[in-house]
């Protein structure tokens, strides 16, 4: 008798067994998804940094080369020695994007924006190439940085800023920006 009481207290705790490792792989289960659902995808690219990526953005088309910073809305990649700041918001696609995430470093570095870097550009009259991401290409230099707003003096690349060579001033919202390049 003894022994089909040993078979029947054995069973029952298999069965508590992997009752309880399916409740923990469910548990682990679901807490991947949500983990993987709290993912924002510059978290993704702040974690290839120094990694060659592959982009389709908004207006500008295919952009490859090394993934060299990511800010708050922002990224920037060296496209053979030419730097693209790419708007966050005009990513499509990136090819080939491994499953790390990293969140911004620290609180410094993740208010680093778009804004910032074009008030950085404006400082340094460097002329520019600015893509939308309608596909509109405008060239000249940064004037001003508002809070939602570029002001480019349009002019030839080939040519500093001065009054003569100005076309215009163009007034483009950051919201339609794409990519800009120096240079």
């Amino acid at each position: 008798m003894s022994i089909r009481w040993d078979r029947l207290f054995a069973d029952l705790e298999g069965q508590l067994e992997a009752a309880e490792r399916a409740d923990l792989a469910a548990e682990v289960a679901e807490r991947t998804r949500y983990e993987v659902a709290q993912t924002v995808l510059l978290d993704r690219l702040r974690a290839s940094l120094g990694a060659d990526v592959d982009l389709t953005v908004a207006g500008a088309g295919g952009v490859a080369g090394t993934l060299t910073r990511v800010g708050a809305d922002f990224l920037v990649v060296d496209a053979g020695g030419s730097l693209a700041l790419i708007r966050a918001a005009a990513v499509l696609t990136v090819r080939n994007l491994g499953a790390a995430s990293q969140p911004a470093a620290d609180a410094v570095a993740a208010r680093i924006s778009v804004g910032l870097v074009a008030r950085e550009l404006a400082r340094d009259r460097s002329p520019v190439t600015v893509w939308l991401q309608d596909g509109t290409t405008l060239a000249g230099t940064i004037d001003r940085v508002g809070a939602d707003y570029v002001d480019l003096a349009e002019h030839s690349l080939d040519q500093p800023r001065r009054s003569a060579v100005v076309n215009g001033i163009r007034t483009v919202a950051v919201a339609a920006l794409a990519m800009v390049r120096a240079g």
